[in-house]
């Protein structure tokens, strides 16, 4: 019988749920030990998954400290600690999952990359998206040539009144507002469609005019856990960006929290010289045949559903940590995707398009 993987989670907050019961059905691994700067939270977090207290910390240095035998890591804090967890991790000699997004800005996602490379570790970043079901299904079409090249596309992911609050709505652990948080996902999978082209400019602008509108007497939807009526709000509530690419494709994207519209969209949109797609939610594909306009439907459900996208997501890094399968989310393009995040808040804080080495 192989050895079980031992697994710590640092960070236990909302998303750490998926993973942790993502790692409960995979008979590969041991729920090892957990994290957290709140210790109330990791007790909790500790019964709900029969991890023993004296296995639960409130220092990921003292955790790795005391338990050298952690194979893995899942990093769910917010976004200010991903890189200081990561590397702390990956220093200790572990593999790390770290969550969407990679770090909070360019320069930390190389820093933990680096470290990476120096351990001769796994960092596997956390792009969801890219184990949906959806996704699957249109990356084998593009990967077949059924689009030809992608030369266009758009990427929308658009909340009425959803600034979840709590820590997202404060810049200093966030690191930014929809784009950051919500845009990540949609600029990502896009782009992973495309084939991971190269960024090579962009422009962009943020707009801060609705706030998290503390006013609405709604439900506000997704809400973090540490949401409460004096949040900080310092982050933009919509963004929008041109992202073009050294295969001269493009792609608009617009994302945010809070936006007169009459309810939340989430579409991806592919446009390329032999067919075209659009995920919304459910996917549709659009060609030519004997020379006329075709549309394509498929007989079976394609809409994204999160019944088991985690899973697909920490299955695929057990996979890859015990058989070496390679990584379909790696830490280069955690790195890219920042550094296209960093040009869109620096285009719309100068009001001009930055240009990419």
């Amino acid at each position: 019988m192989s050895k079980l993987l031992k697994i710590a989670v640092i960070g236990t907050g909302g998303i750490s749920k998926n993973h942790l019961e993502s790692y409960q059905k995979n008979p590969n691994v041991e729920i090892y030990a957990l994290c957290d700067i709140n210790k109330e939270r990791v007790t909790k977090m500790a019964e709900r998954f029969n991890v023993p207290l004296e296995r639960t910390f409130t220092d990921k240095d003292e955790m790795f400290k005391a338990l050298p035998e952690i194979d893995a890591v899942s990093v769910c804090t917010w976004n200010s600690a991903h890189a200081e967890c990561s590397i702390a991790a990956l220093n200790a000699g572990k593999h790390v999952l770290c969550e969407k997004p990679m770090a909070m800005n360019e320069e930390e996602a190389k820093l933990m990359k680096a470290a990476a490379d120096k351990a001769g570790k796994l960092l596997m970043i956390g792009f969801v998206r890219r184990h949906g079901n959806d996704c699957l299904l249109v990356k084998d079409y593009a990967d077949k040539g059924f689009f030809g090249d992608i030369y266009y596309a758009k990427a929308t992911y658009l909340r009425r009144n959803g600034n979840p609050g709590g820590w997202f709505g404060d810049k200093s652990r966030s690191g930014g507002g929809p784009l950051i948080d919500l845009g990540v996902h949609v600029l990502d999978l896009v782009r992973y469609l495309m084939g991971n082209p190269k960024p090579v400019s962009v422009y962009g602008a943020t707009f801060q005019k609705l706030f998290n509108r503390p006013n609405i007497k709604t439900s506000r939807g997704y809400t973090s856990v540490e949401a409460g009526e004096n949040d900080i709000c310092d982050v933009e509530d919509l963004a929008t960006a041109l992202v073009r690419f050294d295969n001269g494709a493009v792609i608009s994207l617009e994302t945010s929290y809070s936006l007169n519209l009459k309810s939340g969209k989430g579409e991806i949109e592919l446009f390329g010289t032999k067919g075209g797609a659009i995920l919304k939610p459910e996917v549709e594909m659009f060609t030519e045949i004997n020379d006329y306009m075709v549309n394509i439907d498929f007989p079976h459900n394609t809409a994204l559903s999160f019944d088991g996208l985690f899973e697909n997501e920490i299955n695929h890094y057990i996979d890859c940590i015990l058989n070496g399968t390679p990584c379909i989310a790696p830490a280069q393009d955690g790195v890219d995707v920042m550094r296209i995040l960093d040009s869109i808040y620096k285009s719309a804080e100068t009001g001009h398009e930055i240009v990419l080495d």
